[in-house]
């Protein structure tokens, strides 16, 4: 087995993942796409092969798919295109396939589209101990769990639903910064969105496709708080303009349930340059998936929901965030790429 060596401990940029795609630390059943390498991650992409399972399951020190024996319904075809319903699980697997060399473990995250239509998806590996994280040495393929909460959904083979970061040895903890709620503004304001129970199917392959006023209920500016209740799904941004420095990643952490019960940001990576003055994207704000659990919570105005865990790059990358174009550069309050602008 090969040994990955960089003169310092952190996540790999661009051109470090191009290199291992190169040398087949990474390869793919079919040609990668010319924009899936991303400043700092890998983007993947769903097969035309999957299975509807009863539960979901951690492999052990089994395959996926001798597991997926005992949990499957019936298998799935994504070619013609596949409408998920929400509620329910599915396994399906990825197109790319890794052998790691030693030195680098791996670790994947929703992308921020997915998780702002209330997806819940993570990673499997063959013998995974644990979710979205891949050891070292790892030689096998991908199996991504998809869970749509919210809406039903249309995928297909190709479709991008997490990315993929790769870390040499165990980078160091930069910074951990707190993330609160923005809950005020003008009177009349949209400070959030709610997601509508009884609505269509998100194709997740077209861009500013749908009316959000299909699938969204505003929610204005009220004493700067707001009432979440059990069960729904919120869109919220954060008080705060987020920044990420060019030589930095990202990754945006729940915070401890004793002071809050419940979830927030189920995409939580953030690429270098994202809300930096140099990528043209300074005051962007964080942009916050919020589910509560079994009791109504009151969030209020400034209160602390998350928190941002910063970790060094091994190297600059290639190129940064929205650079060549981003839908979430600059964003303030704002839905996923599918939905046209509110209003």
């Amino acid at each position: 087995m090969q040994t990955f060596e960089t003169p310092v401990p952190g996540i790999l940029p661009s051109q470090s993942i191009e290199a291992l795609i190169a040398g087949g630390a990474i390869v793919s059943e079919t040609p990668f796409d010319a924009d899936q390498v991303q400043p700092a991650s890998l983007d993947l992409r769903l097969s035309d092969r999957g299975w509807r399972v009863r539960a979901s399951f951690l492999p052990g020190r089994r395959k996926v798919e001798d597991r997926i024996a005992d949990v499957k319904m019936h298998a799935i075809d994504l070619s013609p295109g596949y409408v998920m319903e929400k509620g329910c699980v599915y396994i399906v697997q990825l197109q790319e396939r890794l052998s790691l060399p030693k030195g680098l473990i791996a670790r994947a995250n929703p992308k921020s589209s997915t998780g702002r239509v209330d997806v819940f998806v993570r990673l499997l590996t063959d013998a995974g101990a644990s979710f979205d994280d891949v050891e070292e040495g790892y030689e096998g393929p991908l199996y991504l769990e998809i869970a749509p909460q919210t809406f039903s959904i249309l995928v297909r083979p190709g479709t991008r639903l997490n990315q993929l970061r790769l870390k040499a040895g165990q980078p160091p903890k930069l910074e951990t910064r707190s993330v609160g709620v923005d809950l005020e503004g003008p009177d009349g304001a949209i400070v959030g969105f709610r997601g509508r129970r009884h609505a269509g199917v998100v194709d997740l392959d077209r861009i500013d496709g749908h009316d959000p006023r299909d699938f969204w209920e505003p929610l204005a500016v009220r004493r700067g708080e707001l009432l979440l209740d059990p069960g729904e799904f919120y869109i919220l941004a954060s008080r705060e303009a987020v920044e990420i420095p060019v030589m930095q990643a990202a990754e945006m952490t729940p915070i401890d349930p004793s002071v809050g019960e419940f979830r927030v940001h189920y995409a939580g990576f953030f690429d270098p340059g994202f809300g930096t003055d140099e990528a043209h994207g300074a005051g962007s704000k964080g942009v916050l998936e919020v589910r509560t659990h079994d009791t109504p919570f009151l969030l209020e105005h400034g209160q602390i929901v998350a928190r941002l865990v910063y970790e060094p790059l091994t190297e600059r990358p290639s190129r940064l965030y929205g650079e060549g174009g981003s839908h979430y550069q600059r964003q303030g309050l704002k839905l996923s790429k599918h939905f046209r602008p509110w209003g």
